[in-house]
């Protein structure tokens, strides 16, 4: 039998999704706690890896057992022996031709950002902070050059595996809670650090550090080492949901801690 999770997390104090030897990992945590409820060793295969410091929401992630459980025992039981950090919100059984990353079509990644003076205390590590005042007409206007098929290579990750750069962001949006900007962001996938350089370059235009133009020759010189932005911290960013063909109908539920915000 082959099970689908949808997992949220807190990435603060994990070194990422993958497993790695003598440090935390989610999924290596998760792992350990699927394997305590089936009796057995389960192993997990993720939509996506993300990096250290970042958060999920909407994770999904697939595994195969012959242990018969319900429902309900695998969410119930997985959170038992979960730290509070990290929680499975539901779990379906799916064909066997599910295949948690390679089903999708498309994955959502949420950023995060407090603009003030002061670094907020109560989202230490749920955000990222500027205390630069920042154009959000400039922001809006450089946002749509994103979309469609690119090739991202000045994007990239210096450790990024992908064979190839080109990647197709369906949407990309803005929306703004009293200080807080939140940047919505749609591809068929994504590569290594893509959507964290991609809000350094946002935030070097909102601080008026470059123009609109700018990320129009980012994508054109295809080269990360090219006068490029730096890297956004992880704190802000959220793997929000994994999309999949219509067969799949899975509840993809947001979390009601996530934003807006309660605190303005």
């Amino acid at each position: 039998m082959r099970w689908a999770l949808q997992v949220e997390y807190l990435g603060y104090g994990f070194c990422g999704w993958q497993k790695q030897c003598s440090v935390p990992t989610v999924q290596e945590c998760l792992e350990l706690a699927l394997s305590k409820v089936a009796g057995e060793s389960v192993s997990i295969v993720a939509a996506g890896r993300t990096d250290t410091g970042v958060h999920a929401v909407g994770q999904i992630v697939h595994f195969n057992t012959d242990i018969v459980r319900k429902p309900v025992a695998w969410v119930r039981g997985a959170n038992t022996y979960l730290p509070d950090s990290v929680r499975v919100v539901w779990a379906e059984q799916v064909p066997d031709i599910f295949h948690a990353r390679r089903s999708a079509i498309s994955r959502v990644y949420r950023y995060v950002i407090y603009q003030g003076p002061v670094r907020p205390a109560l989202y230490s590590h749920r955000v990222a902070w500027t205390h630069h005042k920042l154009s959000e007409e400039a922001i809006r206007e450089a946002l749509p050059i994103l979309i469609g098929c690119h090739d991202f290579s000045s994007f990239r990750g210096a450790e990024c595996q992908a064979v190839s750069a080109v990647r197709e962001v369906k949407d990309i949006s803005l929306f703004r809670v009293g200080s807080f900007w939140i940047f919505d962001i749609e591809a068929n996938s994504f590569l290594q650090h893509m959507v964290r350089n991609i809000m350094g370059t946002m935030l070097y235009i909102g601080r008026g550090l470059r123009d609109v133009n700018w990320l129009s020759e980012l994508l054109l010189k295809r080269n990360r080492f090219s006068s490029s932005s730096p890297t956004a911290l992880p704190d802000g960013l959220y793997l929000l949901s994994v999309k999949y063909p219509a067969q799949y109908r899975f509840p993809m539920e947001e979390s009601a801690c996530l934003f807006p915000p309660l605190v303005v």
